[in-house]
């Protein structure tokens, strides 16, 4: 499982080329870094599984977000050309992506409850993310339970992916 990751939250015209660097460099460089070393060790054996954490940004854009979301996009195509890869060698390669998680990295995020609650309004399960929402993915994409899946990305994100966003059910009658 390959879950390194940082962030820095800024709009996108202060984004420094440091800034840029440091955020790309650990979630995508580094994710295929440690996929190919480990990915060096599968192929002998003929079987793996690696497994790629993203995030919900990889299909949405957030403001304030552009290293992140561009890194978090690139993890998923880069998930998708390893799997292309290393598949001849039984190797699956699958991306996790995880929705809103209260963790260290949103830590300031959480301390607002205004956001929270429209967060929490936006996520049809009504919530953020906790730890173990995450585990039963995880054991299925390392199990043989998934051994046909692979190049894809399972969004953990309590249907925020969806957009839907509240409409009047109100019809017209015109």
């Amino acid at each position: 499982m390959n879950n390194a990751g940082c962030n820095v939250r800024k709009p996108a015209v202060d984004v420094s080329w440091d800034d840029w660097n440091l955020v790309v460099d650990t979630n995508l460089r580094g994710t295929f870094f440690v996929a190919q070393a480990v990915a060096r060790r599968m192929i002998p054996r003929r079987y793996g599984r690696i497994i790629n954490i993203g995030s919900v940004t990889c299909v949405f854009g957030y403001a304030g977000l552009a290293p992140y979301t561009a890194s978090r996009g690139g993890v998923k195509q880069l998930t998708m050309s390893l799997a292309d890869d290393w598949g001849p060698y039984g190797i699956t390669v699958n991306c996790l992506a995880p929705g809103w998680f209260h963790t260290k990295q949103t830590e300031a995020l959480y301390q607002n409850q205004e956001w929270v609650d429209y967060l929490c309004d936006r996520i049809p399960l009504k919530r953020p993310g906790q730890p173990d929402d995450l585990t039963g993915a995880v054991v299925f994409l390392a199990s043989e339970a998934s051994r046909y899946i692979t190049g894809q990305t399972l969004l953990a994100d309590g249907g925020i992916s969806t957009g839907a966003t509240k409409v009047s059910m109100a019809r017209s009658t015109s």
